[in-house]
């Protein structure tokens, strides 16, 4: 692979690697994901180049009875940075791997700085 070549995955492979990714995590853990939807972007709307992926929803260690009957949560991942970041197929599965790992965190209430300490970060 020329150095200066960037990675490019179709979006249809690169939509089986999270897949791949989603289905490496625990059962009891996948199991415990209710009411969230995982997608994937090319780049973020805000043009942050290093964003590789968010959250969006609330946490439930946050949520209370009004909760019920919410929109779906969101997870956004973006296939443009995690590419450009990586320079081999194996290492872009692993990227993805962790980054779909994180947002979940956010889903179960976990923080950044938590992650960080946990070595997720």
């Amino acid at each position: 692979m020329d150095e200066d070549a960037a990675l490019t995955l179709s979006e249809a492979e690169f939509e089986q690697a999270v897949e791949e990714s989603l289905a490496s995590i625990p059962a009891p853990l996948r199991q415990a994901l209710r009411n969230v939807a995982i997608f994937v972007e090319a780049e973020p709307e805000d043009g942050d180049e290093e964003l590789l992926g968010y959250y969006d929803g609330i946490p439930l260690t946050e949520r209370d009875d009004g909760w019920a009957g919410s929109l779906p949560d969101r997870i956004v991942l973006f296939q443009g940075p995690l590419q450009r970041m990586c320079r081999t197929v194996d290492e872009l599965r692993e990227e993805i791997a962790i980054t779909v790992v994180h947002e979940i965190a956010h889903y179960f209430g976990i923080d950044d700085d938590r992650l960080h300490e946990l070595g997720w970060g």
